[in-house]
């Protein structure tokens, strides 16, 4: 019967100088802050051009992008704790569903316009974002003075 051994590389090889636990890494870490920055920005831009009724071809994609965005994000951050792939379906599923619970109550009220359904998605989206920063401040462990 014959026995397979593990080689462990020498100290000089290069190799093994990573933290076991570390997982895979991203193969361009320097890339996700410079997207994140991008869909800030296209995000930003959308609604500004629905809120400002600017007519422009870019208008219709950048605005479905910040009514799927804004909410997916805040949502997503509510979500920390769930793997990457986990979190984005949960936040894509989430960002839809805040989207078609806005059109129908807007619908419904009366009140329905462009500027209006994006002035409640983001409204919608800041309410989720800071309600869990305000969730971790409050399950902080307190300071103590001394």
């Amino acid at each position: 019967m014959q026995t397979i051994g593990t080689k462990t590389p020498s100290a000089g090889s290069g190799q093994g100088e990573r933290d076991p636990g570390s997982g895979p890494r991203a193969p361009y870490p320097d890339l996700v802050p410079l997207l994140a920055g991008a869909a800030v920005a296209a995000g930003a831009a959308g609604a500004v051009l629905a809120l400002l009724d600017l007519s422009t071809p870019a208008r219709a994609p950048l605005t479905l992008f910040f009514l799927l965005a804004a909410p997916g994000f805040a949502i997503a951050h509510w979500l920390r704790g769930l793997e990457a792939r986990g979190r984005a379906v949960a936040a894509a599923a989430g960002a839809i569903a805040v989207n078609l619970l806005v059109a129908p109550a807007l619908l419904a009220l009366h009140v329905w316009s462009v500027r209006g359904g994006v002035a409640a998605v983001a409204g919608l989206s800041a309410a989720i974002f800071l309600s869990d920063l305000a969730r971790r401040r409050r399950h902080r462990a307190p300071r103590r003075r001394t």
